[in-house]
């Protein structure tokens, strides 16, 4: 539950400073929220992409 609403505060902020930067634009709401559910989903699927390319750092036994 914790990470759905971190993620939907996330979308909050993004919205808000969507409709801040339109010269707060009233009437716009739900583009501003779907843009910013597009702007944050995108961030965290690089996110991932990232965490994915990294290889685990693995302790190995050394053959004797």
């Amino acid at each position: 539950m914790t990470q759905k609403k971190n993620l939907h505060d996330e979308i909050v902020k993004v919205a808000y400073t969507l409709f801040e930067n339109s010269g707060r634009l009233y009437g716009y709401d739900f583009e501003n929220w779907l843009e910013a559910e597009k702007i944050v989903m995108e961030m965290h699927a690089k996110e991932m992409a990232s965490k994915a390319k990294k290889p685990l750092k693995t302790k190995t036994k050394k053959a004797k």
